[in-house]
C-alpha cells in the first residue's frame, strides 16, 4: 500500500480550523514560518485564511494522517467576487484588531510595512488579471514532514474536480517557489506570468519570483 492511499482527503470542517490556521502561518513564507517577517499570529493567519474557512468553506479540503490534519487546499470559485468579501467584510475588522494588539508598533512588523510599499513602488502594485478565463483560485500548503508524499497532488486533483461539477471554466493560482513553480507545471497547469517581489530580501537575501499559473477545465 503506497503512503498516500494511508491518509483521508476529505472537506474541510469547522473542527479542522485551528489546525488549518497552524499550517497557514507554519507555512506563509514559501513553506517557512510567517513568524520570520511578522510578529502577530492570529493577524497573519486572519489575512491568509478567514475568508476561505468562513465564507468559503465549501471550497476547503484538508489532509490528515492519524487523525491529524497535515495539509490544506483552500479555495474560490470566483477570485473577484472573493476580493470584494474580503474587502468588504474582514480587512476592516482586522485593522482594528491590529491596533488593538499594537501590531504597527513592532518593528518587525514596521519593517514588513515599509518593505511592502517600497516593493510596490519598484516592481508595480499590479499584475495582470486572468479571472475572465481563470475565475477561480487556490491556496495549498503542506506541514513540513509530510512533504513528497503526492498530498499536495491529490487536494489538487480533488479541488480541480469539484470546480468541474460547479461548472467553474478555469483556475489560477500565484506561487513565490521556483519548486512549487516547477510542481504545478508537472500539473498540467500553464505559466501565464514571472514578476518578482523584493519585500523578503532582508531574509532570503534575494528577490523572489512571482509566478501566476492557470489551468482549463
Amino acid at each position: 500500500m503506497d503512503q498516500v492511499s494511508k491518509i483521508n482527503f476529505r472537506k474541510y470542517q469547522p473542527c479542522d480550523k485551528a489546525a488549518l490556521r497552524q499550517i497557514v502561518y507554519d507555512t506563509a513564507l514559501i513553506g517557512e514560518s510567517a513568524g520570520k517577517f511578522f510578529e502577530g499570529q492570529e493577524i497573519i493567519t486572519d489575512a491568509f485564511s478567514l475568508y476561505f474557512t468562513d465564507y468559503e468553506p465549501d471550497a476547503a479540503f484538508v489532509a490528515q494522517v492519524n487523525g491529524q490534519v497535515v495539509a490544506y487546499l483552500i479555495g474560490a470559485k470566483d477570485k473577484n467576487r472573493a476580493e470584494k468579501i474580503f474587502n468588504r467584510r474582514i480587512v476592516f475588522p482586522l485593522l482594528l484588531k491590529a491596533l488593538r494588539k499594537g501590531a504597527f508598533l513592532k518593528s518587525k512588523n514596521l519593517g514588513f510595512f515599509i518593505r511592502g510599499l517600497k516593493d510596490l513602488l519598484i516592481n508595480g502594485a499590479k499584475t495582470p488579471n486572468f479571472t475572465r478565463e481563470y475565475p477561480a483560485t487556490f491556496h495549498i500548503n503542506v506541514q513540513s514532514g509530510f512533504r513528497g508524499l503526492g498530498i499536495g497532488h491529490k487536494l489538487i486533483d480533488i479541488f480541480l474536480g469539484y470546480l468541474k461539477q460547479e461548472h467553474i471554466p478555469g483556475v489560477h493560482l500565484a506561487t513565490m517557489s521556483d519548486p512549487a513553480a516547477g510542481f504545478f507545471l508537472a500539473q498540467g497547469f500553464t505559466q501565464l506570468y514571472k514578476g518578482k517581489r523584493s519585500y523578503f530580501r532582508h531574509i532570503l537575501h534575494r528577490d523572489v519570483p512571482l509566478y501566476i499559473f492557470g489551468k482549463r477545465l
